[in-house]
């Protein structure tokens, strides 16, 4: 269905007060901005900015829907005679070797990850946004193999997966920190992912191989 006007100001507004927030936070560092100064910034009330953002963590992350549903989303659409493991291989090796910004493969990346590493609250939620990855991951993985309840595969393959994902985005943004540029930092990343590889077991590697048929 077509977007409304009144749900296009809706999602207008609410980008609007992020990236007024992102600037302040990249600015100042998280923990000096307020919600009050947020709000001022954007010309609203900060009843206006936490009805679209209920944490002020939630306007740092304000895309995190998209990547706790990331890895799940590959392992759904993995090609016929293709493991869930190597889907999400292959999904990653091309954002990296595209030097794709979903990968912090981007400049001003390095400040992004600054900010984080400056606010306990922040690396918190990014612990938080991880777990919600892997409990997607785990469903997505019962629901195609079929796995039952006491069936612990697809929590453990799941935990491998997002060791592989988290281990990469942590490598990148620790290496866009000493200032090397995006394709400098993508060459390396492929490197880092054929090790990981190389690291998961045949069993990982050969789980939820979708039907040829």
């Amino acid at each position: 269905m077509a977007e409304g006007l009144r749900e296009r100001k809706k999602r207008q507004t609410r980008q609007y007060i992020s990236d007024v927030a992102t600037g302040l936070f990249l600015a100042k560092g998280f923990d000096a901005v307020t919600i009050a100064e947020i709000a001022a910034a954007s010309d609203v009330s900060v009843n206006t900015v936490y009805n679209y953002f209920p944490a002020k963590e939630d306007l740092f992350f304000d895309r995190s829907a998209g990547v706790v549903d990331l890895l799940a989303r590959h392992v759904r659409g993995r090609d016929k005679g293709e493991s869930a493991a190597l889907a999400v291989l292959r999904e990653l090796r091309a954002d990296v070797e595209a030097v794709s910004p979903r990968v912090g493969l981007m400049e001003g990346y390095d400040s992004f990850m600054k900010v984080v590493h400056g606010a306990h609250t922040l690396r918190s939620r990014l612990w938080y946004i991880q777990q919600e990855s892997l409990e997607n991951l785990e469903k997505a993985l019962r629901e195609e193999t079929g796995a039952g309840p006491g069936d612990d595969l697809p929590e453990l393959v799941a935990g491998q997966i997002v060791w592989v994902h988290s281990t990469l985005m942590a490598w990148i943004g620790r290496e866009m920190v000493k200032g090397r540029a995006p394709a400098e930092v993508s060459r390396g990343a492929l490197v880092l992912l054929d090790e990981a590889e190389g690291l998961l077991s045949e069993k990982v590697l050969n789980y939820a191989v979708r039907d040829a048929g």
